[in-house]
């Protein structure tokens, strides 16, 4: 599974690109702002990135040259509806892999991550997480609990990378709905307390616990209170 960051301000464009990208195979983060954005894609674990060139808070081309400027390699695919050949040549010297212009073909879209992926050297070279005794193979899609192989069920999986890929941060349930669903509000539902409960039962042991509760607004992965 190869999986994308998707980077777009317009909600109705982004959820355009997941849902293409998701169709293709591919598992999706999404991040409206350029700041959230590029705090996504400094923690890795990404194949390939789709970045609008005008956001509302970081330009596109400060966070490609960020990237590249701190040895994150990940392939990134400008989207932009500037469309002279200055501003592609822009896109593309800043580190960007390729520029696409709006209004784009979805099916050229899929096709441009695929050449990117393609490439030699071009999958993230970050594919394991780790946090205290537990680590996560992001490729091959396991877990590794004290030298010991935990099965998780697909949503467990993504609902626990999510979680260490944040370690030490306090995650709402609106960021679990969004990332982990796909939900953009809130389904009314118990569906995280109960994938949460599953996760606990499965990789918590005698001690501290590792998932946290912060009463009233989320969850936060840490080993130590």
């Amino acid at each position: 599974m190869n999986y994308a960051l998707v980077i777009e301000d317009d909600e109705v464009t982004a959820q355009s690109i997941t849902t293409e990208l998701q169709a293709h195979g591919f598992d999706v983060q999404w991040a409206s702002t350029g700041r959230d954005g590029l705090a996504k894609a400094i923690l890795g674990g990404l194949d390939v990135i789709t970045l609008d060139r005008m956001l509302p808070d970081f330009d596109g081309l400060t966070i490609v040259s960020t990237l590249r400027n701190l040895g994150i390699h990940t392939p990134v695919l400008m989207i932009s509806a500037l469309s002279d050949v200055d501003e592609r040549v822009k896109g593309l010297r800043c580190g960007g892999d390729d520029y696409l212009t709006k209004p784009f073909s979805m099916v050229e879209m899929v096709a441009r991550l695929e050449v990117l992926l393609r490439r030699p050297g071009s999958h993230s070279q970050v594919h394991q997480l780790s946090v205290g005794n537990l680590s996560i193979d992001l490729i091959e899609n396991t877990l590794v609990r004290c030298g010991e192989s935990i099965a998780l069920l697909p949503t467990e999986f993504k609902l626990l990378t999510y979680l260490m890929r944040n370690a030490g941060q306090q995650v709402t349930r609106t960021m679990l709905f969004e990332e982990v669903w796909g939900y953009h509000f809130d389904p009314g539902t118990n569906i995280i307390d109960v994938h949460i409960g599953r996760l606990r039962k499965k990789i918590e042991g005698p001690g501290a616990p590792l998932i946290h509760t912060i009463r009233g607004s989320g969850y936060m992965l840490a080993t130590q209170n």
